[in-house]
């Protein structure tokens, strides 16, 4: 794991323990080194992430007697914990992950931040626990057999990643955000620290969310900018990037440099909008244009390697190249990750919402209107109106859950379906809405359990610390979700208007075009790039052989996506980019398919009767 901080390595062993960590020096490098120890020696801990209220803690640590010798964060969390045990979580803000071993107890503690922001896989044998910042760490153990988990499969297809608690391979899971775990003399035990609460308070009004929302970015952007090495920010042009660059700005005593990437030369160019922002506020500005000369196959095999889970989300590809480009320039990164998952960003929670008007309509009216325009998106543009519509109606003749999914996701229930054996198939574990929220808290309660924790964090987190790059989104301090938690719903969406509040806050601070511009993300070119540059590695990957070793899909179904994209009679880009990284991750790190052998015989009768 030397890429997640190659500045610091260090072990501790004993008898009933081994203890490894890796760590880029970003606050006091001088400060000290891991692991750090007890003044016994009896207590060490390993630590991944930043604690940004690390010196406000040591003055009340000091205040009670605790002696330290450093300055660096790792040592206040010991202290913290040496002083108030598992309660010390609570008080701390920032991203992180952490083992502390009590020699004396037999006792290990393993701990995760509230939002998921830094990674925590773990996987119990009988009485011996393994874990890891990395899911390939654990792959390192002979014991841990590398085989696929079909229920973590099924989300995968229709999620485009595998949700919290679940990985992809038997036996391992993830230490869910907010959650501690005490592992004493083989005995488990887990408890959450933190749980995120809606609570909408119809106290607020307009003008006090909006003065309470300044001041709390305003601290969380004060304590993210804390740094001994150089910094800098991720601009996109949109309202998040573009808030946390204002409040950085007014708090930073020389030009902030700010880095993006864009697609020119798509229908829709990000760069006139970073670039404005970037004259706006005097940054030191870079940008790289991603276009396929860039050797996207090498890229994505390193991806790969990078990812430990696979993620369908074609996103890693701009922040891979994004990670890369500002790694050469700093050490962390102030990004505005969370504010949609907050703040009802999405073009999904209008889709929610309008969802439930067509509903009104009869089924089989709508049914006929999506017959009549095909199912499939024709078009290569990924926001053309014909897609949305065509996703819209289909999304409609579900469940409002399953229509939230399906919209950020590719294979419907009746896709995946279609696409695996059917002894291959598994119910999903239970993941259900909160039926006791409003229709729009609902669905961003979900999100921010596990889109935001298992896709967008987790994305980000790979991408940039395969670079050695740490990346800080200051809108996910925990101070500021709880009160997105409290607000009521008008204040988050409005009628049409997203992230009403943010962008009334912003209304007299940012450039005119960036208040005004229309939620896009990145204009991904997945399916010109799967009929182009990528064309060969699809077909060398997803080709008959391949495809039926698995056990787990159907020839027939993945050569007929295939061939349909190829030939341009659907675009379904999105659906080969998942399965494309989900073999090409299968093949990289050895993974068998635990699929039952009723499916290899339909896969090998099929193949003899050819």
């Amino acid at each position: 794991m030397s890429h997640r901080g190659p500045d610091q390595q260090q072990t501790h062993l004993s008898e009933w323990v081994a203890l490894a960590a890796v760590r880029l020096d970003v606050i006091d490098p001088d400060g000290g080194d891991q692991p750090i120890y007890s003044d016994d020696r009896d207590t060490v801990i390993v630590f991944n992430g930043e604690i940004y209220n690390h010196s406000e803690l040591r003055r009340e640590l000091e205040h009670l007697g605790q002696r330290f010798h450093s300055h660096c964060d790792t040592e206040v969390v010991l202290r913290a914990f040496l002083q108030w045990d598992t309660d010390c979580f609570r008080r701390l803000r920032g991203m992180f992950a952490a083992a502390i071993w009590t020699e004396s107890e037999r006792r290990l503690v393993l701990v995760r931040d509230r939002m998921g922001i830094k990674p925590l896989y773990l996987h119990l044998a009988g009485h011996d626990l393994c874990f890891g910042s990395e899911l390939k760490l654990l792959f390192e153990h002979p014991a841990i057999e590398r085989r696929l988990d079909l229920n973590a499969l099924g989300f995968y297809l229709t999620r485009n990643f595998v949700p919290s608690p679940y990985t992809l391979v038997e036996g391992i899971r993830k230490l869910p955000a907010g959650h501690w775990l005490e592992w004493r003399m083989g005995k488990i035990r887990q408890q959450a620290y933190w749980t995120l609460q809606f609570q909408p308070d119809p106290a607020y009004t307009l003008d006090s969310a909006k003065e309470e929302l300044d001041s709390l970015i305003r601290e969380s952007v004060r304590e993210h900018l804390v740094s001994d090495v150089p910094l800098g920010l991720w601009s996109s042009g949109g309202l998040d990037s573009s808030t946390i660059l204002h409040y950085a700005a007014e708090q930073s005593g020389h030009p902030l440099k700010t880095f993006s990437v864009s697609f020119r030369g798509r229908s829709f160019d990000e760069s006139r909008y970073f670039r404005e922002v970037a004259a706006r506020y005097g940054t030191d500005h870079h940008e790289l244009d991603l276009s396929p000369e860039l050797d996207l196959p090498s890229v994505i095999e390193r991806i790969v390697f990078h990812a430990d889970e696979p993620s369908a989300d074609a996103g890693a590809v701009p922040v891979w190249f994004l990670s890369e480009m500002t790694r050469r320039h700093v050490t962390v990164a102030l990004s505005g990750e969370g504010a949609d998952e907050l703040f009802a960003g999405y073009n999904t929670y209008l889709a929610d919402h309008y969802a439930r008007l067509a509903r009104r309509v009869p089924a089989a009216v709508r049914r006929a209107m999506l017959a009549a325009l095909g199912y499939w998106p024709v078009s290569d543009d990924k926001i053309s109106l014909e897609y949305k519509l065509k996703r819209f109606l289909a999304g409609s003749l579900l469940g409002e859950q399953e229509a939230h999914v399906f919209w950020n996701g590719t294979f419907s229930a009746a896709d995946k379906d279609a696409l695996l054996h059917p002894a291959a198939r598994r119910p999903f574990p239970p993941q259900s809405f909160d039926p006791s929220l409003g229709p729009l808290n609902r669905f961003l309660h979900f999100d921010q359990l596990y889109y935001l924790q298992d896709d967008i964090l987790n994305k980000c987190d790979r991408m940039s610390m395969a670079h050695s790059l740490e990346v800080r989104p200051a809108f996910l301090d925990h101070r500021i979700v709880e009160f997105a938690a409290r607000l009521p719903e008008h204040l988050k969406r409005r009628g049409s208007r997203l992230k009403f509040v943010l962008r009334e806050l912003m209304g007299d601070k940012l450039p005119a075009p960036i208040l005004r511009r229309k939620k896009e993300g990145f204009d991904i070119p997945a399916h010109e790039w799967l009929r182009g540059v990528l064309r060969p590695m699809l077909l060398d990957t997803l080709n008959r052989e391949t495809v039926e070793a698995t056990g787990v899909f159907r020839w027939e179904s993945v050569r007929s996506a295939v061939g349909l994209h190829l030939e341009r009679h659907a675009n379904l880009g999105y659906h080969l980019w998942g399965l494309l990284i989900l073999l090409l991750w299968m093949k990289q790190w050895n993974i068998q398919s635990a699929a039952p052998v009723a499916a290899r015989r339909a896969a090998y009768a099929a193949s003899s009767a050819t």
